[in-house]
């Protein structure tokens, strides 16, 4: 799957993450004490995550909703949004 960015420091970057479900938070392991960027939704295709959409910490949900919408991430890779289950 691929990992997509919203705001901050790294704000439309992408990678590939290696794991069946996205974590919660990116970096999952941070532990430097800096926020990190928290799921806000993943991209489903075919019953599997596609993409998984992270905002920066202090970033609204309304925000990454409208960066996302036009980025067109959903049509890019052929998926469903979906928001990320806590």
């Amino acid at each position: 799957m691929r990992a997509l960015f919203v705001g901050g420091l790294v704000d439309n970057s992408e990678l590939d993450l290696d794991a069946a479900q996205p974590p919660m938070h990116y970096p999952e392991n941070g532990g430097g004490g800096r926020p990190r960027y928290r799921l806000h939704h993943v991209g489903r295709h075919d019953g599997a995550v596609a993409y998984a959409v992270y905002g920066a910490p202090d970033l609204a949900d309304a925000e990454i909703d409208r960066v996302a919408s036009e980025r067109d991430y959903a049509r890019r890779f052929g998926a469903t949004p979906a928001a990320a289950a806590d």
